[in-house]
């Protein structure tokens, strides 16, 4: 691959310009904006503008997150990546803080090979507009936040969680390779951060599941078990769309007419990997949005086509094998599921936790203390079983 040598590297980075860059000054471009906040306050979206307590920390996210995909730019991938590739971490070195791309010429190749144009993601992620923050319904200390088109998902991480990540990274690369429509989110960077000399803060980029969300009406966060899976809803009336839990969606079904065959396969594809990593207490994001008459069936206005999650990587797998499926004609297409009535946004999220010693632990502590009842912190093997039979028992 063509790109900076591997290893760590500390470089004084280029700046798009000192701080968070402003929109341009002109009624048009005013009157846009107020409609996309009126429409993102709706939607109980909360811009982190000046005066947030975020807002310093997004500001260097950004600066930080535009250099570090200059050098991308500066060096596209000519390959799929190589051990050195995974393995190598640039430090950009800005006024005031630093910020680490971790495996960077990896996660190059892989935006590369999903089809995402570098200018496009810098432009979303850098200084061109505030992220957007949201009231999240886990129990996690992480904080969460959405580029300004809500196209790309921003989360901390613990440094145990990046670890796991990295280390698992060539073989999500391989999952994709052999599965290009897979239900895992697509994961695009890995970052740390530095302020001063404080501590350093990580932070993934993923594409989001829920994009574009204008029409969603419904979104749920699904493990299969029940303690701890209640979300209280949103008062009616309130601005506020919580991701709502397993017990919240009991008495409803997802109806995917001849895509559910699809579905299940897929499911047991993507979970059966995940086992194999050790992996638990991932979550399968499901969004509803509710299709206009001329939408449905095969005579819509949806033109339907024959893609790669990967491009560029040569299988000797038959498609058959590989699980592909028709597409619709849509941006996010990968996580979008069209039945006959409901168009369906679904991904698997939050791939990190591993079944450790601490893990364990915690599943002894839960039986004795939710004595036959289902909970989270289960064996991989027994997780992947669980979620794979509540798909196949929630879905017609």
């Amino acid at each position: 691959m063509a790109a900076p040598s591997p290893g760590p590297r500390e470089v004084l980075a280029p700046s798009p310009e000192a701080g968070c860059r402003p929109a341009t000054s002109t009624s048009g471009r005013r009157g846009l904006l107020w409609r996309l906040r009126d429409k993102q306050a709706r939607l109980g979206l909360f811009e982190i503008g000046p005066g947030h307590e975020l807002h310093q920390l997004t500001c260097m996210m950004q600066a930080g997150l535009w250099a570090a995909t200059q050098v991308s730019m500066d060096h596209p991938p000519t390959g799929p990546p190589t051990e050195e590739d995974f393995s190598e971490v640039l430090t950009q070195v800005h006024e005031g803080f630093e910020l680490g791309t971790l495996a960077g010429p990896a996660f190059a190749w892989l935006r590369h090979s999903l089809g995402l144009a570098e200018g496009d993601y810098q432009a979303a992620l850098g200084p061109g507009g505030p992220y957007l923050q949201f009231l999240s319904t886990s129990k996690s200390k992480a904080s969460f936040f959405l580029s300004h088109d809500q196209r790309f998902f921003l989360k901390t991480q613990r440094r145990r969680e990046v670890r796991a990540l990295l280390a698992h990274l060539p073989r999500y690369v391989q999952h994709l390779q052999r599965h290009p429509h897979s239900l895992l989110a697509r994961l695009l960077g890995v970052h740390s951060l530095r302020v001063a000399r404080g501590k350093k803060k990580f932070f993934i980029i993923m594409q989001s599941v829920f994009y574009p969300a204008g029409r969603i009406s419904e979104r749920y966060d699904i493990k299969g078990c029940e303690v701890s899976r209640w979300v209280e809803p949103a008062p009616e009336g309130s601005p506020l769309v919580l991701v709502l839990k397993d017990l919240n969606f009991q008495g409803k079904t997802i109806d995917l007419g001849p895509q559910r065959s699809w579905l299940l396969h897929q499911m047991e594809l993507d979970t059966a990997f995940l086992r194999e990593l050790n992996v638990l207490d991932y979550s399968l994001l499901m969004a509803f949005q509710h299709l206009h008459e001329d939408e449905r069936g095969p005579g819509s206005s949806l033109i339907f086509r024959t893609a790669r999650s990967v491009r560029g990587v040569q299988s000797p797998e038959e498609p058959g094998s590989q699980n592909r499926r028709l597409l619709p004609d849509s941006p996010n297409a990968l996580h979008i599921l069209d039945g006959p009535e409901q168009r369906y946004f679904l991904g698997l999220v939050d791939l990190s936790t591993v079944y450790g010693l601490r893990k364990r632990l915690e599943h002894l502590w839960k039986t004795l203390r939710y004595p036959g009842r289902t909970f989270s912190t289960v064996s991989p093997a027994r997780y992947a079983r669980r979620l794979c039979q509540w798909v196949e028992a929630h879905t017609e």
